[in-house]
């Protein structure tokens, strides 16, 4: 049946920045606090681009107390003469127009960050008001905006001898879930970029009341070197940090990296400052340089033997921690996000300017060159102990899913979509956790005791461990070599532990596992904290419950009870006495509080309805919003050194809460 009325007029067409306020996830990814912080990424990233193209090295980024966040450069400024196509200032057509600015050709930038080059013009449109102000030609200019529309014309408003740009922002309540920008957040990011773009100074100001005044700065002459000093401060290397600088065909590769005595791998790479987490051909050029000269200098030395196979990419990345960072006139992007580089002519320049760079090192460098080797040629044993394993748990069926762990109560359905898994702690909370399930939807798997600490052990070692096993078996996707995200048998991986020091260490192992060999788990959005209560208030037949002591507090006053505390009983103001108290008493009623030590205290109907019911329900997603932070987290709490973790606890303990 077709709609008579349906013509052009319902076509809508937005003008301007409508659209991006319209849908603004389309243009910021989310809404949520990382897109809050995207919009001052967008700014920042400008005055970068000033930066690498040698005209800033200045940039200070403030909170201020009224809610607004400033960021002031001392590059060329934007400029402020009328545009021929737009016949608005220069200024006010990058901040009103999308896909305006210097990124597009015309000798504006040879290199450059950027969110498309829709940036300036987004954050515009998502914030209540903007104020800009640009220092330029012995002037200072300004013009401000009210949700992306100019209030006036730009105007002169002084003298000045000094050059850049300040835009001070409002983000829109109404479109972001939280305006509160979070100062650990900032610190990070803006760290990151210092590092990336050696010699210049990026300061943040934090002028917000609640916080007192605080300043940051940040300056590395070291750039890449500086960065994978930082990422290893807290391992213990077998090697120098190996850098290489170099330009060809206007294409800068800057890469740093240093082997430490640990099995996991860390590197990263970057596209014009842009975070490329997904790699791309500049990391293909690196690897490939990387296992050829090692194979290389093996074989020439008499290292590798005529016998033995190669070393594979993953033998000689295990330890390594390395920083890739290109600068590339022309990116080509896979995605919006800009999450992988698909430039074809970037990997050969890195294949060759790495390459050369590593093969000198090597020669130079003899001892360091045969621990790396060494470390490889160990790396490459216990990849072939770990198949050997694999294929003997293969051939019992397992990792097919036709042999599950003896212990796995599977739900009914194969449709991973609904179907979710509880990694449950104990015998005694499985069995509860089991009989109170839904048995079609609902898979538990429980583990005794605390699992091998992955962040110290080499796969091998960790396929010889029975409860890393069953959770490899339950999952159905493998590990390794043999690691396929496409047959994970649930999309729900809840990790259910008590609430004590035993509980948290059991999940903070769980937590290492798969943050080191399941990260696609997290990144698809797959992985859960349960929460379960801590408390079971009653009141006759009445009965809720409590997930902290703040909530068992507020339903107690609900309930009609009171909070005693020995204040309550030491006053004298507002004491009772005699007849009078006990008549008080009677009238308040009682309010019966019993404390969960652990889930295997509780029955499978309260379990069900506290921390299974979909219903009702509350879980933790887990995310990776910071790879580099969650790095050193669990190297702190789980690698070989005792006085990082001792410190990190201590200062850690007392504002202890789950961050996911």
């Amino acid at each position: 049946m077709s709609d008579q009325n349906y013509s052009a007029d319902n076509i809508q067409v937005l003008e301007g920045l409508e659209a991006v306020r319209k849908r603004p996830g389309m243009y910021i990814g989310t809404t949520d606090v990382r897109g809050l912080h995207h919009l001052l990424w967008e700014i920042v990233d400008n005055s970068i681009d000033e930066a690498m193209a040698g005209y800033c090295d200045s940039i200070t980024i403030t909170l201020l107390d009224d809610g607004g966040i400033q960021v002031l450069d001392n590059g060329r400024g934007i400029p402020v003469d009328k545009h021929s196509k737009t016949g608005k200032s220069a200024l006010e057509t990058v901040l009103t127009v999308l896909h305006a600015g210097g990124k597009f050709g015309g000798g504006g930038y040879k290199v450059s960050g950027g969110l498309h080059g829709v940036g300036s013009s987004v954050v515009n449109a998502l914030s209540t008001r903007l104020e800009a102000k640009v220092f330029r030609d012995g002037k200072v200019w300004e013009q401000s905006y009210t949700i992306g529309k100019p209030n006036e014309e730009i105007h002169e408003t002084g003298k000045t001898k000094k050059t850049g740009t300040q835009i001070t922002y409002y983000p829109d309540a109404t479109i972001f879930e939280s305006i509160e920008m979070d100062l650990e957040t900032i610190y990070t990011r803006i760290r990151q970029q210092a590092y990336l773009t050696k010699g210049i100074e990026l300061s943040i100001v934090d002028k917000r009341k609640d916080v007192g005044l605080s300043k940051y700065r940040f300056y590395f002459e070291g750039g890449v070197s500086a960065y994978v000093r930082h990422l290893n401060e807290q391992k213990n290397s077998i090697c120098e940090i190996i850098s290489v600088d170099e330009t060809e065909e206007e294409v800068s590769v800057e890469v740093a990296l240093q082997y430490t005595e640990g099995y996991s791998d860390n590197i990263l790479t970057f596209t014009n400052n842009i975070n490329t987490h997904e790699g791309g051909t500049h990391l293909a050029g690196f690897r490939m340089a990387l296992t050829r000269t090692i194979n290389a200098y093996a074989r020439d030395k008499g290292l590798l033997k005529e016998k033995e196979d190669n070393l594979t990419a993953d033998d000689v990345k295990e330890g390594m921690t390395a920083i890739i960072s290109v600068k590339v006139p022309e990116p080509q992007f896979e995605g919006q996000t800009k999450s992988k580089l698909g430039n074809r002519e970037v990997r050969p320049i890195v294949n060759r300017a790495f390459g050369k760079a590593f093969a000198t090192y090597m020669e130079e460098n003899p001892n360091e060159a045969k621990k790396i080797i060494g470390k490889s040629l160990l790396a490459a044993r216990a990849r072939l102990a770990a198949r050997a394993a694999r294929d003997t748990v293969i051939r019992k069926g397992a990792l097919e899913g036709l042999t599950l762990p003896g212990k796995l109560a599977d739900c009914s359905s194969k449709d991973p979509s609904i179907s979710e898994i509880f990694i449950v702690e104990g015998d005694s909370a499985g069995g509860s956790a089991k009989q109170g399930r839904n048995r079609e939807t609902q898979a538990i798997l429980p583990l005794k005791g605390k699992i091998l600490n992955t962040e110290q052990a080499r796969l091998d070692k960790i396929l010889a461990n029975k409860e890393v096993r069953s959770i490899i078996v339950a999952l159905g996707i493998g590990i390794g070599e043999t690691f396929n995200i496409e047959k994970l048998r649930y999309h729900k991986i809840v990790v259910m532990t008590d609430a004590d020091v035993d509980g948290l260490h059991i999940r903070t192992l769980i937590m290492t596992l798969f943050f080191r060999y399941f990260k696609a788990v997290i990144e698809g959005g797959f992985l859960y904290i349960a929460n379960p209560p801590l408390f079971k208030l009653t009141k006759g037949k009445q009965y809720r419950y409590a997930y902290s002591d703040e909530e068992k507090d507020a339903i107690i006053l609900e309930m009609g009870g009171v909070i005693e505390s020995p204040e309550d009983e030491n006053s004298s103001d507002n004491a009772l006495h005699g007849d009078e108290a006990d008549e008080n008493k009677k009238k308040i009623p009682k309010i019966g509080v019993q404390r969960y030590k652990g889930l295997g205290e509780m029955n499978p109907e309260q379990l069900w309805e506290t921390t299974m019911d979909p219903e009702q329900r509350t879980m933790f997603s887990v995310s990776i919003a910071d790879a580099e932070k969650a790095d050193k987290i669990f190297d702190t709490l789980m690698g070989p050194e005792v006085l990082p973790r001792r410190k990190f606890i201590q200062e850690n303990a007392a504002k202890a809460e789950v961050d996911v």
